[in-house]
């Protein structure tokens, strides 16, 4: 188990999630997604997540793992989290055993799964929620089971390397009220879960070369991710059967519904760049947008 004080193990959770503007979402009969007849993508949070362990990597050299728990084609989402982040690691938990899993039963597999990583791991990001699932506890409820302390809502971090010790900034929204930033800090091991505004901000040219080194490699490594995956079963986690999956669930699902394709608001007009005229045409139309006029 490492504990240099001069390293920051890091770990990202990221989730393969159906591409919602396709409007083909597919449930078996049980109520439970199917992923095969359903388009799937990255994540939209988990990105998120990713790029800001790309900030750890990028301003304290940390070593990255990132993780996820699904069928094979959950792949997808761990390259294109790679080509994000530039991760060591790629680790998939995909077992039938896994499958029907709710927030609770999918946090006790990425619990064994991330003690199973051979590093001891400092900090893990996760995205503020999945869009298939809405419900934004997968973070906290794997923070539990970890015994990590856990931050929510995230905008910004920084990490002190000599007292362990991460600083974040959140933001809580008070629906009908206002928006508060908060100032916070824990101790290492932490999780932090970030909010959809969240924007890494590298504030030194020193950063910004190694950020751009970093994504030049990210590259690389995303078309080899093969070579830093891999896969991990039930009994390779030692996982207990009654924790994980359908069995380990207790969320019942009384109802879904088909999630409609949503209709184009948008008008868009193809413009002859040589066309004087219509340039003008839409030059004037951006200035009366900017200006207020219609």
């Amino acid at each position: 188990m490492n504990h240099d004080k001069d390293v920051i193990n890091a770990a990202v959770m990221v989730k393969l999630e159906p591409d919602l503007s396709e409007g083909n979402v597919s449930y078996n009969p049980d109520g439970t997604l199917n992923r095969s007849q359903t388009k799937n993508i990255l994540g939209p949070h988990s990105a998120i997540a990713c790029k800001a362990a790309m900030y750890a990597k990028v301003c304290y050299d940390a070593w990255v793992s990132v993780c996820s728990m699904g069928p094979p084609t959950a792949e997808i989402a761990l390259r294109d989290a790679m080509g994000l982040c530039c991760a060591d690691e790629l680790h998939l938990y995909s077992d039938r055993i896994f499958a029907g899993a709710d927030t609770l039963a999918t946090a006790e597999t990425i619990k064994h799964g991330i003690r199973k990583m051979g590093r001891s791991i400092d900090i893990v990001f996760s995205g503020h929620r999945a869009v298939d699932g809405e419900t934004g506890q997968t973070g906290p409820q794997t923070a539990w089971k970890l015994g990590f302390n856990f931050i929510g809502n995230v905008i910004d971090y920084s990490i002190d390397l000599e007292s362990r010790m991460v600083k974040a900034r959140r933001k809580i929204d008070l629906p009908g009220l206002y928006t508060v930033i908060e100032d916070v800090e824990s101790p290492l091991p932490a999780l932090i879960a970030l909010d959809p505004s969240y924007r890494d901000n590298y504030r030194r040219v020193s950063e910004r070369l190694r950020y751009a080194r970093l994504m030049k490699e990210a590259s690389r490594r995303a078309k080899d991710y093969k070579s830093y995956l891999r896969v991990w079963s039930a009994k390779d986690l030692g996982v207990d059967v009654r924790y994980v999956g359908l069995a380990g669930s207790p969320t019942i699902v009384y109802k879904v519904e088909k999630i409609p394709k949503a209709k184009a608001s948008r008008r868009a007009k193809v413009v002859d760049p040589s066309n004087v005229e219509a340039l003008r045409e839409v030059g004037n139309l951006i200035f009366n947008i900017a200006f207020g006029e219609r």
